[in-house]
């Protein structure tokens, strides 16, 4: 059985419905429905379970989930809210949760992939977004939240506490179908997008942070490329090792984004490409984001690349006109 945490959200319900289109069905999906549009997410999907995350943490806990082998956990399950301020919260349920699935993955003997970050960075400029200590230096109890795990890891790995492939992957600025539900987390593909058909026009930021209207740039990364590194560092579906082989091992923290930083001007471009023609409209930049801003993003894939990971990732264009074709077919 694969188990899939945060399995009805936007990252990870685009997990299941990639593992059913190589075929694989038996996953556990857990997660907390307290959003409940999130259920929308998983029409279509074939997975054999779901299980609400306090009665997974518990399950796990006790050592009383009762599923069988688990062939793989695809740990997505986060508060991704980055205005929640709740700190005694967000350590529970992106720190404490995240080392009780590690430890319930090494019992089982089962690889581990950790969705991490970019927000680790914070205000970190070009050339600044390696995985390194110095580099570092998140906004918000989020992204210190799942800094926090990641450091965790690192300490496990130099104790030789961990005999199993574990993989936090630093996940950039995500976009794709299926992120309806989340509001103002949504990507800003989804929101210029709203904009556009409700206004007939897109909105950016005029200049700010040193660059020009609309020139702030983000590095922006599919969300089906997501599920795939996740299967690659899982070992599971066209990843897997081939019959007889042995499995290699997997340990590190990685960034997982396009690796290429690209303007919102170019953003507006390529939804224009699948929505159509329409003026760009430049507002002021808010005073409230100053200082809690990232005006640049971009992945250095040398840490994933070095794990020995070389999946080629979808450029905006492509992952844009993906995922409005997707859409047409989920509301089809």
């Amino acid at each position: 059985m694969l188990i899939v945490t945060g399995g009805a959200g936007f990252i990870g319900s685009n997990l299941v419905h990639e593992l059913n289109a190589q075929g694989l069905t038996d996953i556990l999906v857990v997660d907390n429905l307290a959003n409940a549009r999130k259920f929308r997410n998983l029409h279509g999907a074939r997975y054999v379970d779901f299980m609400d995350k306090r009665e997974f943490r518990r399950a796990i806990g006790e050592n009383a989930l009762g599923a069988g082998r688990i062939e793989a956990i695809l740990h997505q399950g986060a508060c991704s809210n980055t205005l929640e301020d709740d700190g005694v919260y967000m350590m529970d349920n992106n720190f404490q949760c995240t080392k009780e699935v590690l430890a319930f993955a090494i019992a089982q003997g089962a690889p581990l992939v950790v969705a991490s970050t970019a927000a680790v960075y914070g205000l970190s400029g070009p050339g600044h977004f390696t995985p390194t200590i110095e580099n570092e230096r998140p906004l918000n109890i989020y992204g210190y939240s799942k800094l926090v795990f990641d450091h965790y890891l690192r300490h496990q790995f130099e104790l030789g506490r961990v005999p199993i492939s574990v993989t936090a992957l630093r996940y950039f600025n995500v976009y794709g179908p299926r992120e309806q539900h989340k509001g103002r987390m949504a990507s800003v593909i989804h929101h210029f997008t709203k904009q556009m058909k409700e206004t007939g026009k897109v909105r950016l930021f005029a200049g700010s942070g040193g660059y020009g209207d609309g020139e702030q740039r983000r590095d922006f990364v599919y969300v089906r490329d997501l599920a795939r590194l996740n299967m690659f560092f899982a070992q599971i579906g066209p990843y897997a090792p081939q019959a007889g082989a042995t499995g290699k091992v997997y340990q590190g923290v990685a960034n997982a984004g396009s690796g290429v930083s690209r303007t919102f001007n170019d953003v507006a471009r390529a939804l224009m490409a699948v929505h159509g023609e329409m003026p760009i409209e430049y507002t002021p930049f808010p005073s409230d984001l100053e200082g809690r801003y990232q005006h640049f993003t971009e992945a250095d894939l040398t840490s994933l690349r070095q794990l020995g990971c070389d999946l080629k990732m979808t450029s905006l264009e492509e992952g844009i006109v993906e995922t409005y074709a997707t859409l047409r077919e989920i509301e089809a």
